[in-house]
This record gives C-alpha cells, structure tokens and sequence, in this order.
C-alpha cells in the first residue's frame, strides 16, 4: 500500500520512478545533500521530505543522486527500501564516526567492510547470525579512490548502535555493565570506529539485493583522549564526500564495461 497523497511519489522521500539514478548516495545529515550535488553534473533538487532531501545529477553521463536519510538505522532503511522501490541498485553512504583504535585518527577515513548489528533495525530483517557485510565491489572502489587521493584511511569492522549517548556516557545508563563490557570487547576484536546506519544498510541490502558501501570522516576518537593523545574535532566531510564521488564514478564505468 502507498500511503502518499501522490501515488507516483514514495511516501517518505517523495520521490517516484525517474526522479532518481540508479546509484545514489546516503549523508545523514540533510544539509549535506547540496555540498555532495556540486560535484554532479546539472544536479537539480528533487525532493524535501521530513529528514530526506534528494538531489539529482549526473556523472559519467550517468544520472545518479544523492539522498538524506536522517540518524538512525530506521530511518535509513526506510530512505533504502523507498530508493530501491524508485529503481536504485547501488549506495555509498557518507558520514561520520569515532573512532576507536589508537591509530584511527580526527579526520582519516574509514571505510566499512562489515558492522557489528548493536543496533534494532537490521534484527527486522534477518536473524542475528547473519552477517552484515558490505559489497566488496565498493568497498574496493572506495580503497582504490582514497588511495588516489592520498588521504588517511582505515578499512575494517565498524560498531552500530542506536543511541549515541549510550556510547559517550555509557556509565549514566542503567545497562552500563553492558556497554562498558561490549565495548572493550570491539576494540579487543580491532573494530575501528563506531557509527549509527551502516549494521541497517548492509543488512537492507542483502534483502533487497543490491549494493552498499559505507565511508566516513573519523570525527574524534575517545579512546585517543583517554590515553592523552591529540584528538581534535574534525568536522569538514569533504575528502569523504570526493572520495564516495571518485568510487562512485569507478562503479559507473565499471558497470558501463560489462554491458559492452
């Protein structure tokens, strides 16, 4: 059933069929989606939804978009599903994360390989056993991209969780002997960073069958400030936002080889 007055539009993102391009990328952050556009060609906004905002443009000669999907893993999945539903096949989402590694540094990129599912979206679509994981086809376009642009970057396992007060003030909440506990467990497990969307997305797509990737700009990282070591706060998602743009061109051309 569509719930939306316009019955060509989906009801969250308010976008149909044509509206989009096939590969489109994920910020969180709906005032991101206007600084991703201006690396698109003859990108045009489609649409301005609650926490979705989705711009339309070009690369390669190929449309391609890029859409909001607000915090969360439940708010991602609906901005997924509603995507694949207007013909979306392929996603790099673009964001940002602490870090959890002494060596994953403010303002080095890290990019998903798989996410730990401490979250409730991705349990709604498959059982915790599985395993969410991210397409290595972009994972493999995002490293060879970061590696082009010479930028710090880390490639791994990252943490998913639902609330973000529960990973910076874990000692206040009523569970703490859980996060505390959980958490040195991931950095015994060498997880790299943590972050809120990617545990949904990944496991979206595996049923969906389509394709995502994850990238982020390493914000912080608490445990850097716990030992004393320099942890400014870096928030300027640019080299993340060119290397997604740089893959995403890669996976285009990729895609146009093997109709040929």
């Amino acid at each position: 059933m569509n719930y939306s007055e316009d019955a060509t539009k989906q009801y969250h993102i308010q976008v149909g069929e044509g509206d989009i391009g096939k590969y489109v990328i994920l910020p969180g952050d709906p005032k991101r989606c206007a600084k991703i556009a201006k690396y698109f060609d003859d990108a045009k906004l489609m649409a301005d939804s609650r926490e979705y905002v989705t711009y339309t443009g070009y690369l390669e000669g190929v449309k391609v978009s890029v859409t909001s999907t607000g915090i969360g893993g439940p708010s991602a999945s609906i901005a997924m599903e509603e995507l694949v539903k207007s013909g979306a096949h392929t996603f790099i989402r673009v964001g940002t994360c602490g870090g959890m590694q002494l060596d994953v540094k403010s303002g080095d990129l890290v990019i998903a390989t798989g996410a730990i599912r401490m979250e409730g979206t991705s349990k709604e679509y498959a059982p915790i056993e599985f395993p969410a994981v991210a397409d290595i086809h972009i994972v493999n376009a995002l490293m060879a991209a970061a590696k082009e642009m010479e930028t710090g970057c880390h490639a791994g396992v990252v943490q998913c969780k639902d609330a973000f007060y529960g990973q910076h003030s874990p000692e206040t909440m009523p569970v703490s002997y859980e996060l505390l506990n959980k958490w040195e467990a991931w950095k015994r497990l060498g997880c790299l960073a943590s972050e809120m969307e990617s545990a949904a997305l990944f496991i979206v797509a595996s049923s969906l069958h389509v394709r995502v990737g994850s990238i982020f700009l390493v914000v912080a990282n608490q445990e850097r400030e716990r030992e004393g070591l320099e942890n400014p706060v870096v928030h300027d998602t640019d080299m993340a936002i060119r290397t997604a743009v740089e893959a995403l061109r890669k996976l285009i051309k990729e895609d146009m080889g093997k109709e040929k």
